[in-house]
């Protein structure tokens, strides 16, 4: 990874702000530094302090409004766990504008061999299993399946209950049991939809389909949560990154 002070002016300070975006120290509708505030903050010229509003909106972080200037604006990336984690951290919401979700499912089950080896238990063991249907003003999103363990009910029975979580299950599990989201592993491939992610899609069960699946593990290294989101026809994965 490039130290920070390795890069451009204008990137290390684009970079600076992206930070403060994730933290949730700047959120959605707030003003972006202007041009004159960063030349006087980072000593640097009209040019290179023009140059970090153009990065940020390159990425998504930032859109300009006449008369106002350049305010913050939720990225828009891949919709997937990972993000929407991200956009609760730093705005209180895993939804961008337009979205919704709907409660497919919520119940105790015996976890899957593929489950129960990402969450380190035996196949057969309890689970949490949570479903969700994601819309957006286009239409259907993705069809998106969690298995956490199933311990987890009873210090957040909410967890099986049809109804959307206002902090989600990242929020939700934190808060009652202290485990915080601290890192996760993402796999995408295409892979037959499962019958009844496929029957909520409208496709034909086994179709192929484009599919990111996510592993979560807590600050002490333990998995709390294993999740497979099946993405809905035309939908696509994007990620952007600097590349110097």
């Amino acid at each position: 990874m490039i130290s920070p002070e390795a890069l451009p002016p204008y990137q290390r300070i684009a970079a600076g702000i992206r930070a403060r975006i994730d933290r949730g120290e700047l959120r959605p509708g707030d003003r972006i530094p202007s041009v004159r505030e960063i030349m006087a903050d980072e000593g640097v010229s009209t040019a290179t302090a023009t140059r970090v509003a153009a990065v940020l909106r390159a990425d998504g972080y930032a859109h300009s409004i006449p008369g106002v200037g350049t305010i913050v604006a939720v990225p828009k990336k891949s919709t997937s766990g990972p993000d929407r984690l991200a956009l609760l951290r730093a705005t209180g919401s895993g939804f961008r504008s337009g979205e919704n979700v709907e409660i497919v499912g919520a119940e105790l089950a015996a976890a899957p061999a593929d489950v129960a080896d990402a969450l380190g238990m035996d196949e057969g063991a309890e689970v949490v299993r949570r479903q969700r249907l994601y819309r957006d003003d286009e239409g259907v999103v993705t069809v998106s399946t969690s298995w956490l363990p199933g311990a987890f009910a009873d210090a957040a029975p909410e967890l099986l209950v049809a109804q959307p979580l206002p902090a989600m299950t990242f929020g939700l599990v934190e808060e009652r049991t202290g485990r915080r989201a601290a890192r996760r592993r993402d796999v995408v491939a295409v892979r037959p939809a499962p019958d009844d992610a496929a029957a909520i899609l409208g496709i034909a069960p086994g179709a192929a389909a484009l599919t990111m699946t996510n592993l979560y593990w807590d600050q002490h290294g333990d998995a709390t949560e294993y999740a497979v989101d099946v993405l809905a026809p035309g939908r696509e994965l994007s990620a952007h990154y600097d590349l110097e």
